[in-house]
């Protein structure tokens, strides 16, 4: 499973009227964290549109734990949970300051042509880089156990 972590400051902007992060900037931190593990595998949101790819969110379910408030660091890890078809599952945990989960989600995004607006099916160097990065990441693990 490939995985990504980032930290967020909470902006005083972000935050609601009782001093909580407003919930629909949970999407946006999702949105954040997705792209870098892309990011981290071998591809961008811009490499792709200009291979007039999209990748849309078809679903998202959020479960809010705990409250975050302003300037609180937050860590976002997100984990894409198999190789894709046509679409790509991730699950994200959010933790707060002293590690405990504030917030867990999972998102799926479609592989959509731009031009058609029509699903389509991962395009292979896609699915190439995960599955090497996948590798690599297996191989790296393993050799760290036998030292």
């Amino acid at each position: 499973m490939i995985t990504s972590e980032n930290k967020i400051q909470i902006r005083y902007d972000e935050v609601d009227k009782m001093g909580y992060v407003y919930h629909g900037n949970y999407a946006k931190f999702f949105h954040i964290s997705r792209t870098e593990l892309l990011r981290k595998i071998g591809f961008s949101d811009k490499e792709l549109e200009i291979k007039n790819i999209l990748l849309p969110v078809i679903e998202m379910n959020i479960k809010y734990l705990k409250p975050v408030f302003y300037d609180d660091v937050i860590t976002i890890k997100t984990f894409l949970q198999k190789i894709p078809s046509s679409r790509m599952w991730f699950k994200h945990e959010v933790f707060n300051a002293s590690n405990e989960v504030i917030n867990q989600a999972e998102s799926t995004v479609v592989f959509v042509d731009m031009h058609t607006r029509k699903p389509m099916k991962a395009p292979g160097f896609i699915v190439d880089k995960i599955e090497s990065y996948d590798e690599t990441y297996r191989l790296g693990i393993m050799h760290k156990m036998k030292d």
